[in-house]
């Protein structure tokens, strides 16, 4: 009995099973909600604003670094190989 038993098992297992949850999962990403207009929009407006707080946030560090000179700033300093104005 055994010997006819397990290989069904893992037959139902590789020809039932495996596409079964293949399928299930391909579906449930294709159902998954996409990105809008709006939301790229937004997206777009947040990096924008960023930058822009990002610059201010630079000056005023220069100027209270000009105005003490023992000031550090509590972030470390902008590496040199990342640039806010490129794109993915």
């Amino acid at each position: 009995m055994e010997d006819v038993f397990l290989p069904v098992v893992i037959c139902g297992m590789l020809f039932i099973g495996m596409p079964w949850l293949i399928f299930h999962y391909v579906t449930k990403w294709k159902q998954a909600p996409k990105i809008t207009e709006e939301d790229e929009r937004l997206l777009d407006e947040m990096h924008v604003l960023a930058r822009r707080l990002e610059e201010r946030l630079q000056t005023v560090e220069r100027i209270i670094a000009a105005d003490n000179p023992d000031f550090r700033p509590a972030r470390p300093a902008e590496s040199e190989d990342y640039h806010f104005d490129r794109r993915n």
